[in-house]
């Protein structure tokens, strides 16, 4: 007895030793960063089992000194960032470092007028976040774009440094009415994004469908392009500093003939001079390319407290483009601010202002205008760059000065100050409303300069010289009004909103032009004694809208939403003011079902389909009046009297243009979130164009604006991202998608128009035609050259040879739309080393090489290329390049003999960067540093023979495309930077 009594004492006293034991633990400390760089404050850290827990503070730093023993488990959470467990086994400090959880960051997707989590979105919808900027440099937002999504095509009209983009969403949507999407910076919309700084952006979301974009009502046909700027992330404050500086060249010249040859074309031409008087040998290609520069400073303080969230941002881009004279320079400001009044009211204002200012180049023009790539190309090298007299030197043969009259014989310069911004109130009451209030600005003012000297061209002399003064000046403002309802019961969750906006366009324009300058010292407009033209005008515009959208989910499966918008603007009749856009669309998440919960390597499948109605009224102020012209003067009492003129036709009924679109698609995510899949398919139609149509000569007027026709896109997209590898220190990311678009003017009422007027009177080379696509290239089928006389010969209607055809004879000779165009991504990351690489293409597209026509003409004294060197000579020679015939135009018309395959593959950006180790840092006493070097359009895979074959003579044009007409080129640039964090 006495035994057992010891052996229960002696149990006990184990037990309450081995309880000790393990309860001896009593302290852990540790700090929270992300990624091991920046400290995260707000970390949930709870002991797993129990309610436990700690929060993370100021600087990352959290305790526990009970509760805690060797056989606790930490639990570490932070909204954005992978949950980590780990066991305390002894440890009396913790470290952790969280990782961002991409699935979690991708949730919230920013919709018009909210956001919505990814799950539930029922459009059309893409989101590029700041991980695909932060891979490379930028210097303007439509390179942010492009290749990054499917469904979008980014056109870079030219590589000038101030050409800009102009952006595609799911095909061309109008003739006449612009078909660049809507832009919304932190609310406010605009359609200028060349002042917005790239470094300040955060998140970029495109609206494809109609049901995702009819919220924006009469400004959503073309697409919305969301850009949200960035915020505060860590409470401890965060200063970033980029640096970088780069050079540029053109990546392809053309080669022409040398002094010999083009002595001896001219020769066979009858053209002749005092050939020893001509000794130069100039290269103009080399005159006009230089090694462009840029440089990039950027820099910015962001942080949150409690109740505040701040971001401050300054920098300045200069950038020199690689023709002679060309440049841009920029400087930003930015302030977001955000601030918690008390639980229930929140204020806050994003301001940007912008300082830009540009040098343009004149491309796309013959040397005879101008010209200074076509210049380059056909001015004889048998000419220096100054006559004795220190003029620019001109052809021999006419008075067609070099191209560097044009680059450095001008003095021309274009400034703008841009401030956009906004001021916002939210206030939350009766615990599932919110009413927000929003006023937004956007107001410009630029001026252009110009001043030609009386005394160094000969245009100059001709006139006295001329100096140009232009402003122009635009104000806009923006009211919303919006009010919401969320909640969600049982397996229900509804989100409601209805809304007003009210919105006016405000534009101001003057401008006066002097000549007969008496010296090259006063440049501006009063320097010269002759007032050659004068003017100035305003224009106002406004609309009215009221919005409402209703989000519904049932059980996580089942998702529906709709919209409806009311738009009123003035640029309509007062009779057809209003157009209204409702929409839909619903989804089904497949993988809820419990049919495909076990077993599946499907993380997620959602099914949508969507259909809605948008509009478009971009078109010029008071298009309905019957307006009347000034400057119609009439002799009256033997001196002219002021007249005045109609100027347009009445047209009461003009009203919306409008774009139903329906869409089809699924989401897939497969493998533990590594690959993700999306795609859709859509079929889009736009009645009612806002076309500027023909009139009968009866009714006085030539044509007016008025609501005729129908245009139909339609097509399939595919996104692929894929982790491919992700381990401690290895990881590989690819992203790939491929765009297919169809488009069709359906209707045109019977209207033909041709556009796109080509150097020498050749006519217009484009055709707006229906059952043809928009960008349709028009003129004559080239046969050959007849060995006998050397004229080329053309294939007429009728399929008979002539060397005459007429212009019936004309047809469709190619299509600038592209089969298909496409982006490829892929991010490699190393121990600290990352290799970015992005790959852009188009297939299918034809351009109209029309700086061959130039080139290849051999009808007046210009250069040419040595193409030529293989022309007709003599009866019997056979080859595809006509004789020289001076003055006959007939042997170089537009037809198929210069209409090229313009495919392309770019590699548009290689970026090799590296981390600097953690250690280093340190003793930097800096947070993180980066170093990397970039390069842009490094390679280009194409078989077009000219210059470059993504560019646009008419730059952004709805009918006119796929024409290069000596367009700028892109550039390759090399780039080296620093990005550093305090």
């Amino acid at each position: 007895m006495i035994y057992k009594k010891i052996v229960f004492i002696t149990a006990i006293l184990m037990s309450l030793w081995c309880a000790n034991k393990s309860m001896a633990q009593s302290k852990v400390i540790g700090t929270v960063t992300e990624n091991g760089i920046m400290p995260l404050p707000g970390v949930s850290v709870i002991i797993k089992g129990t309610t436990i827990g700690v929060s993370t503070d100021f600087d990352g730093k959290y305790a526990f000194s009970e509760g805690i023993n060797d056989n606790s488990i930490l639990v570490f959470s932070y909204l954005g960032f992978k949950t980590q467990e780990i066991l305390v086994n002894g440890q009396s400090v913790i470290d952790v470092q969280l990782q961002e959880d991409a699935s979690l960051l991708d949730e919230v997707v920013l919709v018009g007028y909210g956001s919505q989590l990814k799950k539930d979105i029922t459009g059309s919808v893409s989101t590029i976040n700041s991980e695909a900027f932060e891979s490379r440099p930028n210097t303007q937002v439509g390179s942010l774009l492009q290749g990054q999504t499917a469904g979008v095509q980014v056109i870079s009209g030219s590589g000038k440094p101030s050409g800009g983009f102009s952006v595609r969403i799911r095909g061309t949507n109008s003739i006449n009415a612009s078909s660049e999407p809507l832009y919304v910076v932190d609310g406010v919309p605009t359609t200028d994004t060349r002042a917005i700084n790239p470094s300040d952006i955060d998140t970029i979301t495109v609206l494809k469908d109609a049901s995702s974009a009819a919220i924006y009502g009469a400004q959503g046909a073309n697409g919305v392009v969301l850009i949200t700027t960035k915020r505060g992330t860590t409470a401890k404050p965060k200063v970033s500093l980029d640096v970088y500086t780069g050079v540029s060249q053109v990546w392809n010249t053309l080669p022409v003939l040398n002094g010999d040859q083009y002595r001896d074309l001219m020769t066979e031409m009858g053209l002749t001079t005092d050939w020893d008087s001509y000794t130069e040998r100039t290269d103009w290609q080399d005159e006009i390319f230089q090694n462009g520069f840029s440089q990039n400073y950027q820099a910015s303080v962001s942080g949150k407290t409690e109740g505040t969230n701040y971001f401050v941002s300054a920098g300045h881009l200069s950038q020199e483009g690689a023709v002679r004279s060309s440049e841009i320079a920029r400087s930003n400001f930015k302030i977001n601010f955000d601030q918690d009044i008390n639980d229930w009211l929140k204020i806050g204002t994003r301001i940007a202002y912008t300082s830009y200012k540009d040098v343009d180049v004149n491309d796309n023009n013959s040397v005879n205008q101008g010209g200074v790539l076509l210049g380059a190309l056909t001015t004889p090298s048998i000419i220096g760059v100054y006559n004795d007299n220190g003029m620019f030197t001109s052809n021999p043969f006419q008075n067609w000065e070099n191209p560097l009259a044009s680059t450095d014989g001008l003095d021309r310069e274009y400034n703008n100050e841009r401030f956009l911004g906004n001021i916002y109130l939210e206030a939350k009451f009766l615990e599932n409303f919110k009413y927000r209030f929003n006023y937004g600005i956007d107001n410009s003012h630029g001026v252009f300069d110009s001043f030609l000297d009386p005394f160094r061209t000969g245009y100059g002399v001709a006139i006295g010289g001329q100096g140009i003064n232009n402003t122009d000046k635009k104000s806009y403002y923006i009211v919303e009004n919006t009010l919401s309802f969320n909640k969600r019961f049982n397996k229900h969750a509804v989100e409601a909103l209805v809304g007003s906006v009210a919105q006016k366009f405000s534009y101001e324009n003057s401008s006066i032009q002097t000549r007969n300058f008496a010296s090259a010292s006063v440049t501006t407009p009063n320097g010269g004694s002759e007032l050659f033209d004068a003017s100035a005008w305003k224009s106002e515009r406004a609309n009215a809208s009221f919005l409402s959208r209703v989000n519904y989910s049932f059980d996580d499966k089942y998702l529906l939403t709709a919209n409806f918008r009311a738009d009123g603007s003035s640029v309509f009749g007062p009779n057809q003011r209003w157009g209204y856009f409702p929409s839909f669309s619903v989804g089904w998440r497949v993988s809820n079902e419990n049919f495909m919960k076990e077993g599946s390597f499907i993380n997620d499948l959602k099914i949508r389909a969507g259909w809605g109605i948008v509009g478009n009224d971009n078109i010029n102020a008071y298009s309905y009046l019957g307006r009347v012209g000034s400057g119609a003067n009439y002799p009256f009492g033997g001196a002219a009297q002021p007249g005045t003129y109609p100027a347009s036709i009445e047209n009461l009924e003009l009203k919306w243009e409008e774009s139903e679109q329906t869409n089809i698609g699924f989401d897939l995510t497969m493998f533990d979130n590594r690959v993700n899949l999306t795609a859709d398919a859509y079929i889009k139609k736009t009645n009612d164009l806002l076309l500027n149509a023909p009139l009968p000569t009866a009714t006085g007027f030539d044509n007016a604006i008025r609501n005729i026709g129908e245009i139909q896109n339609k097509g399939i997209e595919f996104a692929l991202n894929t982790v491919n590898i992700q381990t401690e220190s290895l990881s590989w990311k690819t992203g790939f998608n491929i765009s297919f678009n169809r488009n069709e003017v359906i209707s045109l009422v019977g209207q033909e128009l041709l556009q796109g007027g080509i150097t020498g009177g050749r006519g217009e080379a484009s055709l707006v035609r229906e059952g043809e696509p928009l960008g349709s290239l028009y003129g004559y089928i080239f046969g050959g050259v007849d060995p006998t006389t050397g004229d080329a010969y053309y294939i007429d209607k009728d399929g008979n040879s002539t060397f005459t055809p007429s212009a019936d004879d004309r047809t469709i000779i190619g299509d600038a739309n592209p089969d298909f165009f496409y982006g490829i991504t892929s991010n490699l990351n190393y121990k600290g080393f990352g290799l970015f690489v992005f790959l852009q293409g188009s297939q299918g597209n034809d351009m109209l090489n029309v700086t061959r026509i130039d080139t290849e003409g051999m009808i007046d004294p210009k250069n040419q290329s040595i193409a030529v060197l293989n022309r007709w000579r003599q009866p019997g020679d056979i080859t595809d390049i006509p004789r020289a015939s001076f003055g006959n135009s007939d042997n170089s018309r537009v037809s198929t003999r210069f209409i090229e395959d313009a495919s392309y593959l770019r590699f548009k950006t290689i970026t090799l960067s590296y981390d600097l180790p953690q250690t280093i840092v340190d003793k930097l006493g800096i947070t993180a540093l980066k170093i990397y070097g970039t390069g842009e359009n490094m390679f280009t895979i194409t078989d077009y023979s000219g210059f470059d074959p993504e560019v646009n003579a008419f730059g952004g044009s709805n009918t006119v495309q796929g024409i290069d007409f000596g367009t700028y080129p892109q550039t390759r640039n090399v780039i080296f930077g620093i990005n550093a964090t305090f």
